[in-house]
């Protein structure tokens, strides 16, 4: 039925955020006609939250290793704010060249049949051993 999801990130410099998803993410993309990239993204899920309003909607992009990317972004001359230990995962906002944040995060929940397992064992071996650090 779905073939699958289309995200728009609104932003007041939107060539600077799409130089920044083509050139420092290096996300595969498109001309869909006068320089508007549209941009490919790994497997996507959704989750429903609970709200007081309708029409609220979040995006996130998911990473194997926060602390790495948070490392990538800034040689790329890029902020992110500090790592944020959360029950389903680690957390950090980068700031898109064009003044918005997105919110990228390392889960820790299980990823849905059809979503990308690929360096899942990395990463739980390294949130393995960073928890032993932590505890001593």
């Amino acid at each position: 039925m779905l073939t699958g999801a289309h995200a728009i990130i609104y932003s007041r410099d939107p060539e600077a955020d799409r130089a920044f998803l083509r050139d420092v993410l290096r996300l595969p993309h498109v001309d869909a006609g006068d320089g508007w990239l549209i941009f490919g993204l790994p497997p996507a899920e959704v989750a429903v939250h609970p709200s007081r309003k309708n029409d609220v909607h979040e995006l996130y992009l998911i990473c194997a290793d926060i602390h790495a990317f948070v490392a990538a972004m800034k040689k790329n001359g890029l902020s992110c704010g500090s790592v944020r230990a959360m029950g389903w995962g680690e957390l950090t906002e980068l700031t898109l060249p064009g003044g918005g944040a997105l919110g990228v995060y390392e889960p820790r929940h299980p990823r849905p049949n059809g979503a990308s397992t690929r360096n899942v064992g990395a990463s739980r071996r390294r949130r393995a051993r960073k928890d032993r650090q932590r505890k001593g």
